[in-house]
């Protein structure tokens, strides 16, 4: 493939994964990376497409729900599909937890897409929101993209890197989210 055929699909699947979550962009741009170097394809280029495309998409998501996500919430049926009261307790864990979570969510794939929205249905600032997410997405775009251009050799070690990259990834911020609230149940228990 010509390397803009590259750089444009890997724009296209970081930009969708906002949008559908089921849509591997950790993949895509690791392919990318992969194919730096000898295809003509620059793996900082990779880097930069897929963290611009996938951090403008989430913004657009946040700025869409931010829009029109709360009055579809709070209609008939945006109560069916999400009760008032969840709404309330995010909003509670948004206005406590908000620019950490939204950090440490952008590391998981698949959860990541629907923070965004969500900050914008309870009303999160956009600095609140955008800022973690942008950072978070560098950090994990741009270690993905160095550590796959650098050492993955062989296509079929792509996939096997980006899930166990994933894997650990999750496992890490679950365990930061766990000690997180253990820790802030303990604090409220003893206070």
């Amino acid at each position: 493939m010509p390397a803009a055929a590259i750089y444009l699909v890997v724009a296209l699947l970081a930009a969708v994964e906002n949008v559908f979550p089921p849509v591997p962009a950790d993949t895509a741009v690791a392919l990318g990376a992969f194919l730096a170097g000898p295809g003509g394809v620059s793996a900082p280029v990779i880097f930069l497409i897929t963290w611009v495309c996938n951090v403008a998409s989430a913004a657009v998501m946040y700025l869409l729900a931010r829009r029109v996500g709360r009055p579809f919430v709070e209609s008939r049926t945006g109560q069916r599909l999400l009760r008032p009261e969840a709404v309330a307790r995010l909003a509670r864990w948004y206005d406590r937890y908000g620019t950490w979570s939204i950090f440490f969510s952008r590391f998981i794939p698949g959860v990541r897409a629907v923070v965004p929205p969500f900050a914008g249905i309870v009303g999160l600032s956009a600095p609140r929101a955008l800022l973690p997410a942008a950072a978070a997405s560098a950090i994990w775009y741009g270690t993905l993209t160095y550590l796959v251009s650098r050492y993955v050799d062989e296509l079929h070690d792509v996939a096997r890197f980006v899930d166990r990259v994933s894997g650990w990834t999750l496992a890490g911020v679950g365990s930061i989210l766990g000690l997180i609230l253990v820790t802030a149940l303990v604090w409220r228990r003893t206070k």
